[in-house]
């Protein structure tokens, strides 16, 4: 039976990002587990090839929600990355903290230790910005974060368009003005390849003596003795193997996986644990509660002229630019299809953004056009609107206790009227910035959801059918609830010893953007609470 002093689970942005910094030390042993595969694939390299990876069961999990009651009864795919790197070697590489605002609301849940001022210092540690250093930025940190800058994605129009539609521009959505219109910032390196948590962060440390990667290991449960978590308990390869632990085991499955894990180890609600045949370790009323994601919706827009990015699709140009990317790094494909990221308050006495959108000059199911042999889309601008600070609460359930078996999900999105009031306030804002100068010269007729859908009634049907998720989950083992805390402040799961959980899932609320940044930010701040110690609190 081998033995370690640190035992990860789950090889996704968190988890790597831990790996990593535990194994600096050459004191300690770490195994670090995951259930899928390598990240050497091109589609996990080039930074357009996320709209393969995030759909590919290759690299992907495949959960999918039980019927969402306030969408009709639709079931929702629910892509997250089964591969080194996690969910960060499938997205769509765009880096956000959030607000400011998001993590004091944290902080004044009970979540001691991770206002702004605290998280701050993490985030510009694991930063390599192309701002460089200074107030809210690092610049020799392991994740490489660049501007969107391509000239095919036709960011000014929407730039000039915001103070004519009301609302402000941004140099920094990172620094003093985190709200406005501004210019995207993405994990793609200088070389137009994805920068995943994978390749900045457990990439180097892998020739480390301390540090053991294993791949297709699932985990079946923690091992406790008594009410202490003493190992792991996992398959790999067909063959079921124990590993034992010195010091601490580390989940970092994400907001699905970690509370599964959980359950099966006896670690929830005891009443649903008894049901499914496993022994309760700890009762733990909020394990798998909570979840809270961001709902999307899209608009759509005819193009007047051929100017989006669909003319970068036909078969020719696109072998042209795969292969401009391959050798040099640059070119269509070595870029974010974002023209302008948008943060902004669709209502004025809201005191944070309540709404992103994904501004992408280019059709939501654009195709490969191939000349002579398959007909050619017409041009349309498509805007993703994300409502960044639901209400609505969904949960995570065993569906029985066989670790194969993936849980059933429930997001419960639109289910608090507060949601619907939200999204339609959304519509009508982008509606609004759309049909602004220069940006309104560039649209034909809306396509999506249509002009005559305009009533309170009928927006509310059109999100209901259509609504979709970022791929942002969180809060399922949520710190600062309250006695439904699944862990303290620093990450150790409550009511056993010698376990922690280090993820998304213990956010009690989902940040105010992409998820990814503040995920690694995790990694990076649990890295140092196992070790006992902290970065000082950032003056600002």
């Amino acid at each position: 039976m081998e033995e370690f002093d640190y035992i990860v689970v789950g090889a996704g942005s968190a988890g790597c990002v831990v790996a990593a910094r535990l194994s600096e030390d050459p004191n300690v042993k770490v195994l670090l587990l995951e259930a899928g595969g390598p990240n050497k694939h091109p589609y996990l390299k080039m930074p357009l090839g996320f709209l393969k990876a995030v759909v590919d069961p290759r690299f992907n999990w495949g959960f999918l929600t039980e019927p969402e009651p306030g969408l009709g009864g639709r079931q929702l795919p629910l892509p997250r990355g089964r591969v080194l790197g996690g969910s960060s070697s499938i997205n769509g590489m765009f880096y956000m903290r959030g607000h400011p605002g998001d993590y004091d609301q944290w902080r004044q849940m009970g979540a001691s230790g991770w206002g702004f001022a605290d998280v701050l210092p993490y985030f510009k540690r694991m930063e390599k910005s192309w701002r460089g250093e200074g107030k809210y930025h690092g610049a020799s940190g392991p994740v490489e974060v660049n501007s969107i800058s391509s000239p095919f994605l036709l960011h000014e129009p929407l730039m000039e368009a915001a103070p004519k539609a009301g609302f402000p521009t941004s140099e920094d959505l990172a620094g003093d003005n985190p709200e406005g219109f501004a210019r995207g910032e993405q994990t793609i390196d200088g070389r137009g390849r994805r920068v995943s948590a994978a390749t900045a962060y457990l990439k180097p440390a892998l020739g480390r003596p301390n540090l053991e990667v294993r791949t297709g290991a699932l985990t079946h449960k923690v091992v406790f003795n008594g009410n202490r978590a003493v190992g792991v308990d996992y398959e790999m390869g067909g063959e079921r193997k124990v590993a034992r632990c010195r010091r601490e085991v580390i989940i970092s499955g994400g907001a699905f996986n970690s509370p599964h894990l959980l359950m099966l180890s006896g670690i929830g609600p005891a009443n649903e644990l008894t049901e499914m045949g496993i022994k309760v370790v700890a009762h733990s009323p909020g394990v798998g509660r909570n979840l809270s994601e961001h709902a999307n919706v899209s608009l759509e827009w005819d193009a007047k002229q051929p100017v989006t990015f669909l003319r970068h699709l036909r078969f020719d140009k696109l072998v042209l630019s795969t292969l401009r990317w391959a050798l040099l790094g640059s070119g269509p494909m070595a870029t974010q299809l974002n023209s302008c990221n948008i943060v902004v308050r669709t209502r004025p006495d809201y005191d944070r953004p309540d709404l992103q959108v994904m501004a992408n000059p280019i059709r939501f199911d654009a195709k490969i056009w191939f000349p002579g042999f398959t007909e050619r889309q017409s041009h349309v601008f498509w805007a993703g609107l994300v409502a960044l600070h639901p209400h609505s609460r969904g949960w995570v359930k065993l569906k029985s206790a066989d670790p194969r078996d993936l849980p059933a999900v429930q997001l419960n999105l639109m289910t608090d009227p507060a949601d619907l009031a939200q999204m339609r306030d959304a519509i009508r804002a982008v509606r609004r910035i759309y049909r602004t100068e220069p940006q309104g010269s560039l649209l034909g007729a809306e396509r999506l959801p249509g002009e005559a859908v305009e009533s309170d009634d009928a927006l509310d049907a059109f999100i209901r059918a259509t609504c979709y998720v970022a791929m942002h989950p969180v809060g399922t083992c949520a710190m600062g609830m309250g006695a439904e805390s699944v862990v303290d402040s620093e990450l150790k799961v409550i009511g056993v010893k010698g376990l922690r959980v280090v993820d998304a899932s213990v956010m009690p609320t989902v940040p105010g953007g992409n998820t990814n940044a503040p995920v690694m930010m995790v990694g990076e701040k649990a890295a140092d609470l196992i070790r006992g110690r902290s970065l000082p609190r950032a003056e600002i």
